[in-house]
C-alpha cells in the first residue's frame, strides 16, 4: 500500500470537518457576527420570548435567510452545508437565532426552490431572500408524529381552494409574511389527499394564533395558526394537488440535519462555558478542571460532541454530493439531540448551584436542548425511520 498522498499532505478524499477556504470564511463571520450582535441580546429575548426585530433585519442583510436561494432570485447560491455551519454557530450563542435561520432555509427555501412552478420561484424567492421570513404548516391537534392524520380542509372553487382549519407548532409564525400550509382536499384518499399551499399572511380570513410561552428557544415564536375560509390561488400549490405528502416528507428529511446542527451548536456553547468556568472555579485550593473526575467527564462529552458533528457534517455533505442521506439525517439528528441534552445537563452539573440559576448560562443551553428530541420528528420516529432502512424497508 503507498503512503506516498499521506506523507506529502495531499490526501485524496479532505477530512469530513476541513472545510474549504469558502467555508471557512463564512463561518468565522457568522461566528464573529454571532458574537457581537447576538450575544449581547440573547438574556433579553429569552425572556421576553421575542425576537429582536433589528437582529431579524440583520439576518436578511447578511444574507442568512437566502443561503441555499439562486442567485438570479437575489440570494447567496451556496451550498446546504452553508446553511448547516450558520445555524451551528449561530446556535453556538443562541439557540433561538438558529432555528430561524433553520427553517428558513432548509425548510422554505429549499421546499419551494425544489417544489415551486418557475412562477412561484419568481414571486417568492426574492422576497425569502430579501425581507420575508417563511414558516412551514404541517402540525395539528391530532396530527403530531402522525402528521397525516391533518384535517385542515381544501375545497376547490373555480379558479382557487378555500382553506379550513387550525395548525399548531408553527416556528417562526409571528413574524413570517409567507407560510406553506399542509392541507388534504379529500380526507378519504388519506395521504394521498395531502396537498402543500402557500399561502401569504394577508390572505383573507387567515390569522396568527395563540403564541406558545415554551421552555426553551424562547426567542423564537412557536404558534397557532387559524384558517377560516382562506382562498389561495391554485397557482399557489407547491408541487401537485395530492402530493403534498411528498412534499413534506423529503423537505423534513433535509431540515433534521439543520437541526442536527442546532444541536451540535448549542452543546458546542455549553461545553465551552462549562470548561471555561471548571477553570476558574476553585475548590479545596485549585481549579476543579484539575480534579480527574472533571477531565474525564468533559473528555466523555468532547467526544460525544465530535460524533455528533461527524454524523451531521456527514448528512449535509451527502445531501449537496446528491446521494442517498435519509438513514444518515435520521442518525444525525437523533444522535446530536441524545448528545445535546447530556451534555448541556452535565454542564448545569459542573457549574453545581450556580448552574441551576438563571445568571449563568448553562441553564438556557439545558432548556434549549430538550426541543431537538420533539419537533422536526421525534427521537422515536427517527429510530424507526433508521430501523426501516436498516431492515431494508422502503
Amino acid at each position: 500500500m503507498s503512503h506516498e498522498g499521506a506523507a506529502t499532505g495531499h490526501l485524496p478524499v479532505p477530512p469530513l470537518t476541513q472545510l474549504s477556504e469558502e467555508e471557512e470564511l463564512f463561518r468565522h463571520n457568522v461566528r464573529q457576527f454571532a458574537e457581537e450582535r447576538v450575544r449581547p441580546l440573547v438574556k433579553k429575548m429569552d425572556e421576553e420570548g421575542r425576537f429582536d426585530p433589528g437582529l431579524l433585519q440583520d439576518f436578511f442583510r447578511l444574507g442568512l435567510m437566502g443561503i441555499t436561494i439562486p442567485e438570479e432570485y437575489g440570494g447567496a447560491g451556496s451550498s446546504f452545508f452553508m446553511a448547516v455551519l450558520a445555524v451551528e454557530e449561530l446556535s453556538r450563542v443562541d439557540a433561538s437565532a438558529g432555528v430561524v435561520v433553520d427553517v428558513q432555509n432548509t425548510l422554505v427555501n429549499n421546499a419551494i426552490a425544489r417544489w415551486g412552478s418557475p412562477e412561484l420561484k419568481a414571486k417568492y424567492l426574492p422576497r425569502l431572500a430579501s425581507d420575508t421570513v417563511g414558516a412551514y404548516a404541517l402540525s395539528e391537534a391530532g396530527a403530531g408524529s402522525d402528521a397525516f392524520a391533518l384535517q385542515c380542509r381544501a375545497i376547490e372553487r373555480g379558479d382557487h381552494y378555500v382553506l379550513t382549519g387550525r395548525k399548531l407548532w408553527t416556528t417562526n409564525a409571528l413574524e413570517a409574511g409567507l407560510f406553506i400550509v399542509f392541507a388534504t382536499v379529500n380526507p378519504e384518499l388519506g395521504y394521498r389527499g395531502i396537498t402543500a399551499f402557500l399561502v401569504e399572511r394577508d390572505f383573507p380570513g387567515f390569522a396568527v394564533g395563540k403564541k406558545e410561552d415554551k421552555l426553551g428557544i424562547r426567542a423564537s415564536s412557536t404558534c397557532e395558526l387559524i384558517l377560516d375560509d382562506v382562498p389561495v390561488p391554485k397557482e399557489n400549490i407547491l408541487g401537485e394537488v395530492g402530493k403534498g405528502y411528498k412534499v413534506a416528507i423529503e423537505t423534513l428529511n433535509e431540515g433534521r440535519i439543520g437541526i442536527g446542527a442546532q444541536m451540535i451548536g448549542l452543546t458546542q456553547g455549553a461545553l465551552q462555558c462549562g470548561i471555561q468556568y471548571a477553570k476558574e472555579r476553585k475548590q479545596f485550593g485549585r481549579p476543579i478542571a484539575e480534579f480527574q473526575a472533571i477531565q474525564f467527564l468533559i473528555a466523555e462529552l468532547a467526544t460525544e460532541l465530535e460524533a455528533a458533528r461527524l454524523l451531521v457534517y456527514n448528512a449535509a455533505r451527502l445531501k449537496d454530493a446528491g446521494r442517498p442521506f435519509v438513514k444518515e439525517a435520521a442518525m444525525a439528528k437523533y444522535y446530536a439531540s441524545v448528545v445535546a441534552e447530556r451534555v448541556t445537563s452535565h454542564v448545569v452539573e459542573i457549574y453545581g448551584g450556580y448552574g441551576f440559576t438563571k445568571d449563568y448560562p448553562a441553564e438556557k443551553y439545558f432548556r434549549d436542548s430538550k426541543i431537538g428530541k420533539i419537533y422536526e420528528g421525534t427521537s422515536n420516529m427517527q429510530l424507526q425511520t433508521i430501523a426501516k432502512l436498516l431492515l431494508g424497508e422502503r
